[in-house]
């Protein structure tokens, strides 16, 4: 291994081991000294197998108040029922006082129990020095306020009237200040001030928590206050600012829940109560997970302690928010480092500023993971989180996986070194015969027109030995294919035949194979071409010596088009093609793993019938011969330099269907060559052919799982909505990695496209939109490739009479539906929850869902309109845009017919 590729790791190593300390700040503040005024405490514990609460025993509860008791003097209860009632008595033996509390809800037999309980306890137990009577009862019913309100009067009456201790209700400071009658009504007043719920910033929760009290205290200058609740949380869901806050409050990043901004809240609030002899209770004594139900994610962290009776460092010591971050640094470098290495030794050719790179993404990756795991080993995990989990988690590796892929095929192309390409034939031996080349053109239902273009183009080959076979199959319009026959024999060369054939089995693999039977005993090379291609003279002149080396069997050409300058919608589509032929099967070539596509292909004839011939079950049977080439240890070539030119799709509904097919053949040959393409199963193919060929499926089987994606991230939001006390979005870090993934893809795409696709900003931007048109088809072609073995018809509408838009709006009917419910979701999530961060990013991760599906409404309605289009104008073609990119004059070898047609 390079000595540099060291260099790079470590000196990685040591960076994200300082991004680890760097991001983890210890904050100095001075701890709390003394004790707290009270503390609110619910005994309940967590059940062992799941989040619910389960009620603790006698010695339970004991071991808990001697915890408390060496921290507070006083603590607050909320009920009466079940073993809460035992706590004041076990409170005095801690000799702490008890503020005891009843809940008050909507089942009138319990409020009953509990009141009659709660005068029980205030009677028999001497610590409970001041009672409670209902819990933001009036808050959580403030669709019927007024009633509430009777009812819970009714209720503190009746517990004065039978107690002589000080007796009052808790609610949040607004309903005080709003309802001086029930302030009459109580002995004292327990107002509730909890700034994160109203999204106050920590830096001016202080401020806003004082205000509040004080605003209270002014209006009610003869009323003793206790502050009830007062406290922040050490995990959960950031909230935004409250629009009815004031504008000093808005804009501030709204409140975060940490460890660090619980112990600078609570320690500055203290010491200004302490100060100001404000009396309070701090919510609270442990973390209740079972609140997630009721409150969310953030319900179950206001602890001091956490559940499992551990103390947070909210009052004591220096702030930290992961708090053994070491270990996850410490992970992240033995993860990450191996890692590195590994994937820099496999891209041994590239500069060392591509193997920086690599490296960078592969910590980054790593970082990622480890971070997420760091993320929820501080959090108490509920059904619906580890649903999202196994639901979100693979979808999320796959991510992280594909990120590598487009990373290292970034790399490749800015970054690579000394290239192993064959571009140029090695020089010819004098005994080296020129051998004889079979030129096979399958076609079905072709126009005669165009089919006779093709055939002119062969008739100008300079090549000296060759000989052409035009394969009809399965056309059954004798108007279609006996002109093209009639203009064969009109030549009156040998050399070209033509073959009709009304019933044929295996579709183009099958016409491909009759013609190898046909073929001439003396040809060694097979070349194929698509029906409407135009070749250049020299295509076999040029590409024919590369096998004077005796391991070459396939030479590929790029697929070229002549009519990209017809509509914007083939410019659009020109330019996305061009990118796989300019990157990807460039890359590819250096491991000698390209893809062969059928067109412009040239194949020794001996390896061809050696592999078995083509493969009539599989509809891409043009990639899946190459594979099987490269299975049987033979070597490819490929060109960027065009050599022939055909027809792009006419409409979308085509663009898409060709799309489908090649991403249904190659799950196709995925489940047919599965051995020979896994790690450690196959020994046929080289690793890094191995590599290209999975990572180059791999963006369409992540298309596939998007759609599953899509469906769970509807369901989610609906839930997220219906039932926001169960289900809040995954987490924040997922939802980053997600968004982040799409803008990389993205901004690689338009990256490479600027270094090494000479086309416009514009043609840039064209070419992403066409490919992310094509997702959806992609992906559903993957799951049916997957699960089938005959890919389905596909009926197109008959809409010939219809408006354009009206067609358009039809051909992508699916995608538009898609697109309108994501985003659809995404406002209704914006609307319901607009107050949590994560929740508003959720919702951008509907909508940059939804961009693929508006690309396809996009591309079909610039087709339908036939937007762009041209009757005159250059032509558009890889040939001219090398050409232009090089400086140089592009080849003119087109006949006046060709021109006519284009």
């Amino acid at each position: 291994m390079r000595f540099s590729n060291w260099l790079i790791g470590l000196a990685l190593a040591a960076m994200v081991a300082a991004a680890w300390f760097v991001l983890n700040p210890t904050v100095e503040s001075d701890p709390f000294q003394g004790d707290l005024r009270g503390v609110s405490y619910s005994a309940w514990r967590q059940d062992p197998t799941s989040l619910a609460k389960r009620e603790p025993t006698i010695e339970e509860i004991r071991e808990d108040l001697q915890l408390v008791a060496g921290l507070t003097r006083s603590v607050r209860t909320y009920e009466t029922s079940g073993i809460s009632a035992r706590i004041p008595e076990i409170a005095a033996e801690m000799g702490l006082n008890v503020t005891a509390g009843a809940w008050i809800d909507a089942d009138k037999k319990v409020n009953e129990e509990e009141i009659a309980r709660l005068v029980e306890i205030a009677h028999n137990v001497g610590s409970v020095n001041q009672l409670i009577v209902g819990n933001e009862f009036i808050h959580r019913h403030r669709d019927k306020e007024e009633e509430a309100k009777a009812e819970l009067i009714g209720y503190i009456r009746r517990v004065k009237a039978e107690s002589e201790l000080p007796v009052s209700t808790a609610e949040p400071f607004d309903l005080w200040l709003e309802n001086p009658d029930l302030v009459n009504e109580v002995d004292y007043i327990a107002i509730h001030i909890l700034p994160f719920w109203n999204g106050i910033n920590i830096d001016q929760a202080l401020k806003w928590t004082l205000d509040r009290y004080y605003a209270v205290a002014k209006k009610y200058p003869d009323k003793r206050i206790l502050i009830a609740e007062v406290g922040w949380p050490s995990e959960g869901l950031t909230r935004s600012t409250l629009p009815e806050e004031g504008p000093e409050y808005q804009d501030k990043g709204g409140a975060v829940a940490s460890p660090i901004n619980q112990g600078l809240f609570l320690r500055r609030f203290l010491v200004e109560a302490k100060k100001a002899d404000i009396d309070y209770n701090v919510i609270e004594a442990f973390d209740q997970p079972w609140k997630i139900a009721v409150e969310g994610g953030v319900g179950a962290y206001w602890g001091l302690w956490n559940a499992d009776r551990q103390p947070k460092p909210a009052l004591q010591g220096n702030l930290i928010n992961f708090a053994n971050w070491p270990a996850f640094a410490i992970a992240s470098v033995v993860i990450g480092l191996p890692f590195v290495l590994f994937l820099m030794r496999t891209e041994l050719g590239m500069k060392r500023r591509g193997r920086f790179f690599v490296a960078m993404l592969g910590y980054g990756g790593v970082i990622t993971a480890v971070l997420i795991y760091a993320q929820y080993s501080q959090l108490y995990l509920t059904l619906y989180d580890v649903i999202a989990m196994v639901a979100v988690a693979p979808a999320v590796l796959l991510l992280l996986t594909i990120f590598l892929i487009e990373g290292l095929e970034m790399a490749v192309n800015l970054w690579l070194g000394q290239s192993k390409r064959s571009l140029v034939p090695p020089p010819i031996h004098a005994s080296w015969k020129l051998p004889k080349v079979s030129v096979h053109v399958p076609c079905y239902n072709e126009p005669p027109d165009m089919m006779i273009e093709t055939i002119q183009a062969l008739e100008r080959l300079d090549y000296p030995n060759f000989e052409v076979l035009i394969i009809d199959n399965n056309t059954k319009d004798d108007a279609v294919w006996q002109p093209v026959e009639a203009y064969i024999k009109s030549l009156n060369r040998p050399n070209f035949r033509f073959f009709h054939l009304p019933k044929w089995p295996g579709f183009k693999a099958g016409a491909l194979n009759y013609a190898l039977t046909e073929t001439h005993p003396e040809a060694e090379i097979i070349a194929t071409i698509d029906s409407d291609y135009i070749v250049r003279a020299r295509w076999l002149s040029d590409l024919v010596p590369h096998f004077t080396n005796s391991q070459v069997a396939l030479v590929q050409a790029p697929q070229d088009y002549r009519d990209g300058h017809e509509d914007l919608f083939k410019r659009m589509c020109f330019w996305e093609y061009a990118g796989f032929f300019y990157l990807g099967m460039k890359s590819r070539d250096e491991k000698n793993a390209i893809i062969q596509h059928g067109t412009m292909a040239l194949i020794r004839r001996s390896a061809l019938t050696q592999a078995g011939g083509w493969a009539e079950w599989c509809i891409t049977e043009d990639a899946e011969l190459g594979l099987r080439l490269f299975e049987a240890g033979h070597k490819a070539v490929y060109t960027e330099k065009s050599y022939g030119r055909g027809l792009m799709p006419d409409s979308f509904d085509a663009f898409r269907k060709q799309r489908y097919r090649w991403a249904y053949g190659a799950m196709q040959i995925l489940k047919s060559h599965w051995r020979d393409l896994l790690p450690f199963m196959g020994k046929r193919l080289e690793p890094a052919q191995r590599y290209q060929f999975l990572a180059g499926w791999l963006p369409w089987i992540a298309d596939g799982l998007q759609i599953s994606f899509i469906a769970l991230a509807l369901v989610w939001t609906v839930g997220m909505i219906v039932w926001p006390q169960y289900i809040a979005p995954p987490l924040t870090v997922y939802l980053f990695v997600t968004i982040g993934m799409f803008a990389f893809k993205v901004g690689k795409s338009f990256w490479l496209y600027a270094q090494k696709v000479p086309c416009s900003i514009w043609d840039n931007i064209g070419a992403s939109l066409a490919g992310l048109a094509l997702s959806y088809a992609v992906g559903k072609a993957v799951w049916r490739g997957i699960f089938t073995s005959n890919l389905p018809f596909h009926r197109t509408p008959k809409m010939e009479n219809a408006p354009a838009a009206l067609r358009g709006l039809v051909a992508a009917r699916e995608e538009t539906a898609i697109f309108l419910a994501l985003v659809g979701a995404g406002l209704w999530t914006l609307e319901a929850r607009s107050i949590e961060p994560a929740a508003v990013l959720w919702a951008i991760l509907l909508f940059v869902q939804s961009l693929p599906f508006f690309s396809a409404l996009l591309l079909s309605m610039i087709n339908a309109l036939r937007l762009g289009q041209r009757s005159d104008g250059p032509e558009t073609s890889l040939i001219n845009a090398l050409a232009v990119a090089s400086g140089k004059d592009a080849p003119v070898e087109t006949s006046p017919e060709t021109k006519k047609a284009a």
